[in-house]
């Protein structure tokens, strides 16, 4: 029998080709999103019985986190944080409210949810726990600064947490994805992607699937001696 997983932004590119793999290995899941509701109807369609909830919330908002926190009542094995939005501008005229809502979005509220769900984890000497950074979190970006430290602050958490449960027999990773071709790069121009690609030595964009292949890995026994791994997945860029 699969694992009961949360995926934290299952209506976003890369959470529904993660869902889709996870789903293929069995697994059933409880489904966060926030405004795309019609992914979520595509999911529970052609998988009915194996999504076991749907939560709306969004969790850039502290009040409508502490809502979805008490929603979370069905056990859970594993939790997925592929939730997100960029921001794109110079830092010195980056709003605080922008800055408040970041830090919501990509450590508290993930912090919170973690938070809630490790006990019973802990009790069950089980658990994954899985979150999709960035390329930024590592190198940082020029326009990027506060997505870049929202997205380092969860690379850190990962190494972490993931020393401190794994006695608990607690997975705690995280993929960090280069260039990948979503909506949250649809802004850049063909011009501006080619000059991209010459940067990148497999030349092309990535896929969600590239992400959502290692994703369905690290929920796997195979990957059991992995802890605390900031696993790149870039094309070599």
């Amino acid at each position: 029998m699969g694992k009961n997983i949360l995926i934290v932004g299952a209506s976003g590119d890369i959470g529904t080709a993660i869902a889709r793999q996870l789903l293929e290995a069995g697994h059933q899941l409880l489904l966060h999103y926030h405004t795309n509701k019609q992914i979520i109807n595509e999911l529970c369609k052609e998988h009915g019985e194996a999504i076991l909830a749907i939560y709306q919330a969004d969790l850039s908002n502290e009040q409508d986190c502490k809502r979805f926190l008490k929603m979370l009542e069905i056990s859970i094995d594993g939790i997925v944080f592929a939730s997100g939005k960029a921001y794109y501008g110079l830092f010195q005229e980056t709003s605080e409210t922008t800055m408040d809502e970041m830090i919501q979005l990509y450590v508290k509220s993930p912090w919170l949810i973690t938070k809630q769900l490790l006990p019973k984890m802990i009790s069950k000497q089980t658990g994954t726990i899985l979150f999709i950074t960035s390329i930024w979190g590592e190198q940082g970006a020029s326009n990027e600064v506060v997505y870049s430290a929202v997205k380092g602050a969860q690379n850190s958490f990962v190494k972490a947490l993931a020393k401190e449960v794994a006695p608990s027999g607690i997975s705690v990773n995280a993929i960090s994805p280069g260039f990948i071709d979503t909506k949250m790069n649809g802004h850049l121009c063909e011009k501006e992607r080619a000059a991209i690609f010459k940067e990148i030595p497999q030349n092309r964009a990535g896929t969600p699937d590239d992400i959502a292949y290692m994703a369905r890995f690290l929920f796997s026994d195979e990957s059991s001696y992995i802890q605390g791994a900031i696993i790149d997945i870039t094309g070599g860029w």
